[in-house]
């Protein structure tokens, strides 16, 4: 099979995907898996994602990870493709839950980050990353943990819609060699964790993942906490601080830097429209892959060698949408200064619209305009990737 056939299938497998949660189980359909011995990228390439050595579709995952939080065991079935999660519960370990031991990967994880370019223990010195899964609003959650031997404080990364933990390495990496320890999870619906994939009914329930996770990392992470937010990750960490009503002294998060934050999407009025007309006839419509940043590299591997890429716009994801702008827009002013950096080019999100609203609902925000630059700003070009790294070194250096 040639490596165009083994990328058309491969995408064609991610598509198929279909997760349901019965009786516990989670059966993720079409999930391809990582070669013996993880594909090759040298640290030197590492900066080019289309040096990924493409998954074969015709292996299957076999994975098997205990934490004491949760124990998950993948199993192969290779006739069909499928493998099977049934997450087995330690009752103590969540009555209390925390993320203060979360355990080293194991080898098929560590092919799973040597892929996305996330395993920096590999060149880091006394870098310690830690894998495993927390319950979270009817989920269970993927978190990833970076801890260096003597962090200065604590960066959460929230990814936007459609994204995972791995697609983050150059803002991971950058985080941790200002001396941070990072923690990162995977959405609902989204990467690793459960839930039907990259649908929501409710966009409360990515709110109450960020509260149960901030809730677990207390007292294992340092301070003080900061908080970087791509897109529908920067909507999550606005709404977490509207819903509270945070002011600068009480806020979790001592600085919420907010890239090409989601509040309504380009276009919107139309897309409604269409949503309100297509909704009775489809669960969901096909993903158009839009040109979301200036990096060719990055667009050919979100599109063709990325197995955790989803191919359907689900229907249910803009009802939610739809039902939580008005919340937000009627929210109460609340007396924090995010700083936000967004592209001029960006046609993912309506970011006039969207800095009109933030300007309304958070005291004197620091904005900073990227002439050029498009929506998808943690993996823009590598010339902006620096001048947005330069701003993030103005607020956490």
């Amino acid at each position: 099979m040639g490596e165009a056939s083994v990328l058309r299938s491969t995408a064609s497998r991610a598509a198929e995907r279909r997760p349901s949660v019965m009786g516990g189980r989670t059966r993720l359909r079409g999930f391809t898996a990582f070669p013996e011995g993880g594909p090759r990228r040298d640290a030197a390439r590492m900066e080019d994602p289309s040096s990924a050595v493409t998954p074969n579709p015709r292996w299957t995952f076999f994975y098997r990870h205990r934490a004491p939080i949760i124990e998950s065991r993948y199993r192969e079935r290779r006739r069909h493709h499928v493998v099977t999660v049934q997450p087995r519960r330690n009752p103590a370990a969540l009555a209390a839950p925390e993320l203060g031991s979360l355990r080293p990967l194991d080898e098929t994880s560590q092919r799973y980050a040597h892929y996305y370019g996330i395993d920096f223990d590999a060149r880091l010195p006394e870098l310690e990353h830690g894998f495993g899964y927390f319950e979270a609003a009817g989920h269970t959650i993927s978190v990833h943990a970076w801890r260096p031997a003597a962090p200065r404080g604590t960066v959460l990364i929230c990814h936007g819609y459609f994204d995972h933990v791995g697609l983050y390495r150059h803002v991971i990496g950058h985080v941790l060699q200002l001396g941070y320890a990072v923690l990162a999870y995977d959405l609902p619906g989204h990467g690793l964790s459960s839930g039907p994939r990259a649908a929501i009914d409710d966009f409360r329930i990515y709110r109450e993942v960020l509260e149960q996770c901030l809730s677990m990392a207390e007292n294992h992470f340092p301070r003080p906490w900061h908080v970087i937010g791509q897109s529908t990750g920067g909507a999550i960490v606005m709404d977490y601080l509207l819903h509270h009503g945070f002011d600068a002294d009480n806020s979790p998060f001592e600085q919420i830097i907010l890239l090409a934050p989601l509040v309504r999407p380009f276009k919107w009025g139309v897309a409604r429209w269409l949503h309100t007309l297509v909704r009775p006839f489809a669960r969901s419509i096909k993903r158009v892959f839009t040109v979301n940043s200036g990096d060719p590299d990055f667009l050919d591997f979100l599109e063709n060698k990325d197995p955790l890429q989803d191919r359907r716009l689900p229907a249910r994801w803009v009802t939610a949408l739809k039902r939580w702008i008005p919340g937000f827009e009627a929210a109460d002013r609340v007396k924090i200064s995010p700083v936000v950096i967004q592209g001029d080019q960006d046609e993912t999100v309506d970011w006039r619209h969207n800095l009109q609203v933030i300007r309304s609902k958070f005291e004197d925000p620091e904005i900073h305009m990227l002439a050029g630059a498009r929506h998808h700003l943690a993996n823009e070009h590598g010339d902006y990737r620096q001048r947005i790294f330069a701003l993030i070194d103005r607020y956490l250096a």
